[in-house]
């Protein structure tokens, strides 16, 4: 698909898409949504752009090849479900700042664990979509 429209409106929709991908985030440590629902958004923002602009174009907008992105948030999922272990609480248990931060609330490590799986969610389905794309 190579119209104007589709490729001005995936430049605009990008961002919009990535921003409400973490409002997505964000909400979902009270509320439903969360890091495999905002990482879903996220891959569908750059999936659109690929779509309008090329895979090529996408990949240099991204810089980083998503499957060395899928690693990284495994361990921060991973360290935020350990942290509680310091304060001799259970395996992933959540822990909560005592001072809110303006617009987020209060900071937790469910919020971190939900960023590792945003990351992980983003890495596997960008992967899972370009190698089919170059594939066809």
């Amino acid at each position: 698909m190579n119209t104007i429209v589709l490729r001005t409106a995936s430049n605009y929709l990008l961002p919009l898409l990535l921003l409400f991908s973490i409002f997505i985030l964000l909400r979902g440590h009270n509320l439903p949504g969360g890091g495999f629902i905002g990482g879903l958004i996220a891959a569908i923002a750059f999936v659109l752009h690929a779509f309008a602009n090329g895979l090529n174009r996408t990949k240099k907008l991204i810089k980083v090849h998503p499957g060395f992105i899928m690693p990284f948030g495994l361990a921060v999922s991973f360290l935020s479900a350990l942290v509680p272990l310091l304060s001799n609480a259970p395996f992933m248990t959540g822990i909560w700042a005592s001072d809110p931060i303006p617009v987020i609330g209060h900071i937790g490590s469910t919020l971190f664990f939900d960023l590792g799986i945003y990351i992980t969610v983003l890495g596997v389905t960008l992967t899972i979509i370009f190698t089919i794309s170059e594939a066809a």
